[in-house]
């Protein structure tokens, strides 16, 4: 009987089975995630996960894991070359792939979620999809992480001179760490397990997530200040291990691109409605929120397009037509 089974949800199986001792039955598709499981992250692998399920049919068994369970994306990149995990979501860390991915790590690039959509479909899958394939991972789809939003405990940011000092956490991109010591802060790459923690105790003063992942893992709690920059619009890409996509058959291939193209409009849909619901909610929980002045960071992000163009091979040709894919 098809299952899906979620080790975090107590709606679904908890599951028993070691997962990283051997790789997983033919049969069997692990899905997992580092993020936090009501993250929209989170969200979109769940449901990846079960309508993949729905999709496949009896024959075969799909099991979610969020909230870290079975690693970091780092770590859960590892495991999908190993072949112990079949399915996961990488974001920021994808430029440690191939650096073209870097492309998104630029700032004010995407203009919208069509934008997104447009530049997928024209770069991504042609462009820098190879790329991640030369490192032994196949990316199937570009889905919404979203726009990425500044929280600290120290002051609300309205202009690049704001950040001045802080300590802010980062993902583990080189690209996002260069843009944020270029507006002035401290960054600090970290896992986003650590973060929660990290703030609470005062050894980050900020960090910088889209408001799904700030509400998901609760950073309202230990923020006091929010403020809504919109600096990168973040997208995170469905993969699998090369080696496990080319033994896939040929209907497994084609159930996971249905479902994959069905949940990309899917987290660009659920993105959009949470941008102004969440909001309200860290409102909501007493954290202080301005609206930047996005064109004083636009204004002071001219050298990391000018590293991005100097240090990509092609990456002012990247640049140039992501830009004109914009409606």
């Amino acid at each position: 009987m098809n299952t899906l089974r979620n080790g975090i949800s107590a709606g679904l199986m908890i599951c028993a089975m070691s997962v990283t001792a051997a790789p997983a039955l033919a049969d069997t598709y692990i899905v997992a995630v580092g993020a936090a499981s009501n993250s929209l992250q989170g969200r979109s692998a769940a449901k990846f996960a079960e309508d993949l399920g729905a999709e496949l049919g009896d024959a075969h068994t799909v099991e979610f894991y969020a909230d870290g369970q079975l690693g970091d994306e780092k770590e859960l990149m590892q495991k999908l070359r190993l072949g112990t995990v079949q399915f996961t979501l990488i974001s920021s860390i994808m430029t440690n792939v191939a650096p073209e991915f870097a492309l998104f790590d630029m700032p004010f690039l995407v203009k919208d979620r069509a934008h997104l959509k447009a530049i997928d479909a024209d770069i991504v899958q042609s462009e820098l999809a190879p790329k991640a394939e030369e490192a032994g991972l196949k990316v199937l789809s570009t889905w919404e992480n979203g726009f990425r939003q500044i929280t600290n405990n120290t002051r609300p940011i309205n202009t690049p001179a704001d950040l001045k000092g802080l300590k802010i956490r980062t993902p583990s991109s080189e690209w996002r760490v260069s843009m944020f010591k270029e507006w002035g802060a401290n960054p600090t790459p970290m896992a986003f397990s650590e973060v929660f923690v990290a703030l609470q105790t005062g050894t980050m003063d900020g960090q910088e997530n889209p408001l799904t992942n700030i509400t998901g893992a609760n950073f309202q709690e230990v923020q006091k200040y929010l403020s809504l920059t919109g600096h990168v619009y973040s997208p995170t890409y469905l993969t699998t291990g090369l080696g496990t996509w080319d033994g896939l058959p040929d209907d497994v291939k084609a159930a996971v691109s249905t479902v994959s193209a069905s949940v990309q409009d899917w987290s660009f849909a659920q993105g959009e409605a949470a941008d102004n619901e969440l909001v309200d909610k860290v409102k909501a929980a007493g954290v202080e929120v301005n609206q930047a002045d996005k064109q004083a960071f636009i204004d002071a992000s001219g050298p990391v397009y000018a590293a991005f163009a100097s240090q990509v091979e092609g990456g002012d040709a990247l640049v140039s037509r992501a830009q004109a894919l914009a409606n």
